[in-house]
């Protein structure tokens, strides 16, 4: 992995003795040093308190303000419409429970997707213990949700939408902007959880027309446990964590400056980089889908195969098992994932998966790869061409691909085939 201070486009690098490919960036990305080099100065010199009232603690304070500022510019939102949580969890379970108690009086209804962040789905497991109902729609086979389909499930009673912006495990992008207009059109509050989009989207919560929204540093170069929850002015929330007076009131704690500023920072340059970053990923996930498709057997594209970030690609192999095919391709010196990060010590296949329509015995056989920017064409290529070996190694030892080649076994729907047609 190289060292950069910056995002560059990468160029080809010799592969190394120890070669290690890292294609899990929707679990996380590293901090660039030049955000490492940002936050420095906040631990050892100008460490104050921003609450504090002298003169060290206030120029605490104004790097909080310049941070605060630089990130509304990026989307295009008013500085203090933002709030500094721990990550993309905390804004999540603030965004849902406490609003949903906020418009309580109105009705307890709320509308959310089957292919949520589990920081969604548990809140709204959370909410339905203490009295609210709970409306999870739908998905198509691509995971992309039917804008009809969610207007036809607002009731009398609904207050409160949320709707993910871009799936973290199959990257499938949502139609933010019109979710939002028919979710005001009836008087909803509208949150969305962009912290796999923020980034790798370009996103305008004026335009969008959001009420809330969800994001999170380290999804984007920026240091682990920070990140930031936007409530639109005029929107009702109850103070999430109890306190201090800081973040306006509504979240006690003592700001954690040098992520912030680190935060801000990573924000700036994959922004000042958007165009070329986007390019470079986007060229690389279709190599990396073309060259799957055509040469794996027996292997489908999960998501949308155009509207999904340009980094994420999820495949679904037929006859493997997923955690096998991790460990494997590990030893190869290639570290990806099955799904999301924070279900990785669970058995179960992905709820994501599942609510595409893939039976459980092809969603335990998926695989998760995330471009970053280090990410060349050469490693795209290796990776393949290890995919094809491990893949064809794994499926010798199958019972079941034994029983399916001697005709005992038909192939499921989810056939090399079929993906192709799509």
């Amino acid at each position: 992995m190289t060292n950069k201070s910056a995002l560059p486009v990468a160029p080809e690098k010799e592969e190394a003795m120890t070669r290690q490919i890292y294609l899990d960036n929707a679990a996380t990305t590293k901090v660039l040093p030049a955000v490492v080099y940002e936050m420095l100065p906040y631990y050892t010199e100008g460490y104050g308190n921003p609450s504090s009232l002298y003169t060290f603690g206030q120029q605490a304070r104004t790097a909080l303000t310049n941070a605060r500022e630089r990130i509304a510019r990026h989307l295009n939102a008013r500085e203090q419409d933002l709030y500094f949580t721990s990550g993309g969890t905390e804004s999540d379970n603030w965004a849902l429970k406490e609003t949903a108690f906020a418009y309580a009086d109105k009705g307890k209804h709320i509308i959310t997707s089957a292919i949520e962040h589990h920081a969604i789905t548990h809140s709204c497991e959370w909410l339905k213990k203490h009295g609210f109902e709970i409306t999870y729609l739908k998905v198509d086979e691509f995971g992309l949700i039917d804008p009809a389909v969610f207007e036809a499930a607002i009731r009398p009673d609904t207050t409160l939408a949320s709707i993910i912006f871009a799936n973290n495990e199959i990257g499938t992008i949502q139609p933010i902007k019109e979710l939002a207009a028919i979710a005001h059109a009836h008087g909803l509050v509208f949150h969305t959880d962009a912290v796999q989009a923020l980034a790798n989207v370009r996103i305008d919560v004026a335009d969008l027309d959001v009420d809330m929204l969800s994001a999170s540093a380290h999804k984007f170069h920026g240091p682990k446990g920070i990140g930031f929850l936007y409530i639109r002015k005029g929107i009702k929330t109850r103070s999430f964590m109890d306190g201090g007076a800081q973040e306006r009131k509504r979240r006690a704690g003592t700001e954690n400056v040098p992520s912030i500023m680190g935060m801000a920072k990573a924000l700036d340059i994959c922004m000042d980089l958007f165009d070329e970053r986007m390019e470079l990923e986007t060229r690389l996930r279709e190599l990396l889908i073309n060259r799957i498709l055509a040469e794996v057997p027996y292997s489908r594209l999960n998501g949308h195969r155009s509207e999904r970030l340009p980094g994420n690609t999820n495949f679904s192999f037929e006859f493997v098992e997923g955690e096998s095919l991790l460990l494997t391709l590990e030893q190869k010196g290639i570290l990806a994932s099955s799904g999301s990060a924070c279900a990785s010590g669970s058995l179960d296949p992905s709820h994501v998966l599942l609510a595409i329509g893939l039976p459980h015995e092809i969603a335990h056989g998926s695989l998760r790869l995330t471009i970053g920017e280090d990410i060349t064409t050469d490693d795209i290529n290796f990776t393949v061409d290890t995919i094809k070996e491990v893949v064809s190694r794994l499926r010798a030892m199958s019972p079941l691909y034994e029983d399916f080649i001697a005709g005992k076994k038909p192939v499921s729907a989810v056939s090399h085939a079929h993906t192709l047609e799509h």
